[in-house]
């Protein structure tokens, strides 16, 4: 019954989670077994994870957690870029998975594409190796080469001082790497004077991260780009 309205859906769990769900984990060990209970609830409900999993886990549920446990019962698991994608692991026992399915399915394909574009389109050459993700590590500024990048008060510093920069914000729903509501908050927390928080916008699939995979998702980027350009 969740999915027959997914924008309903949407705004019942955001309320939970900035309400029920933010007070719970901040009480800690204080929260009573009757609220614990009705948290565990609700969680189940809304992810699909058995209440006994999200108990044990102290009602705290990481993206691994999440996409080992989901189908668990199933021996499948769920993609990470985007959670509409199974995979399947060598075994059902470990708590994360082996791979990302939904990287799997596209690497290969948007590689070929790219080097294809650049030499044959662009005519460019070059004898460097084509670099998709490595594990070199990525200097995310301000966190060396770990931790996550942190750049939202360089954001701000940016449009205050030009009023005319505008940003978009681009989001698919099944996207467990960088979810939408984790930008939300942070856009919410950016500390933007009033006169200014008009020039950040948000556009939202239902995909991943490379909303574009959906044809129709393609066309309602390319549209939403074309207007903050124009």
């Amino acid at each position: 019954d969740l999915q027959k309205d997914l924008g309903k859906t949407l705004a019942e769990v955001e309320k939970f989670a900035q309400g029920d769900y933010l007070l719970a984990l901040a009480k800690g060990d204080k929260l009573t077994d009757a609220e614990r209970t009705a948290i565990a609830d609700k969680l189940a409900r809304y992810t699909g994870l058995s209440k006994d999993f999200i108990t044990r886990a102290d009602l705290r549920i990481s993206q691994n957690d999440f996409c080992k446990e989901l189908l668990r019962a199933d021996s499948r698991t769920v993609g990470r870029l985007d959670a509409r994608y199974k995979g399947i692991d060598r075994d059902d026992a470990g708590r994360g998975t082996e791979y990302d399915p939904s990287y799997a399915v596209i690497q290969g394909p948007y590689t070929a594409a790219l080097n294809a574009y650049i030499r044959e389109e662009l005519g460019f050459q070059s004898d460097l190796n084509y670099e998709i993700l490595t594990g070199l590590g990525w200097n995310m500024g301000g966190g060396g080469r770990s931790g996550y990048a942190r750049v939202s008060d360089s954001l701000r510093r940016a449009i205050t001082a030009n009023p005319s920069l505008k940003v978009l914000v681009c989001n698919g729903y099944y996207d467990l790497a960088t979810p939408y509501f984790a930008s939300d908050f942070t856009f919410a927390h950016l500390g933007l004077d009033a006169t200014l928080r008009a020039n950040i916008s948000t556009a939202r699939f239902e995909a991943g991260h490379m909303m574009y995979v959906r044809l129709q998702d393609m066309k309602t980027l390319r549209d939403a780009a074309a207007k903050l350009i124009k």
